[in-house]
């Protein structure tokens, strides 16, 4: 693993939140699977993710990923403005996810982030 954070994060979907309780992995959304790999966002790059892929969206949840139980499948590559990205490439096992929470909005409508930390 090249990045730094040992934990990045998934936006999902209610339908992609209940695909992964069911089956115990997710094989990723339609963007994902076009791309042919899982896309994750670090802490950091979260909130821009969000607004950049899921504005006006309700219904989301985040999920917390632990990279270090991904192993190899794990690359860190430059997307978005420059930055390193963890990539996921193959499915993402729900053993892998420690924790799961509905997006929730602040009063001005920005997501709340807090739960992070």
């Amino acid at each position: 693993m090249s990045g730094t954070e040992s934990t990045a994060y998934k936006v999902l979907t209610s339908s992609q939140h209940d695909t992964l309780q069911r089956d115990k992995v997710f094989d990723g959304a339609p963007v994902d699977l076009a791309d042919g790999f899982i896309h994750l966002s670090t802490a950091s790059q979260l909130a821009e993710t969000l607004d950049k892929h899921f504005a006006d969206q309700s219904g989301l949840f985040i999920a917390a990923v632990d990279l270090e139980r991904l192993g190899e499948t794990v690359k860190w590559e430059i997307s978005r403005g420059g930055q390193q990205f963890p990539h996921v490439y193959g499915p993402l096992p729900l053993c892998a996810i420690t924790r799961v929470f509905a997006l929730e909005h602040d009063q001005d409508g920005t997501p709340d982030l807090s739960v992070l930390s």
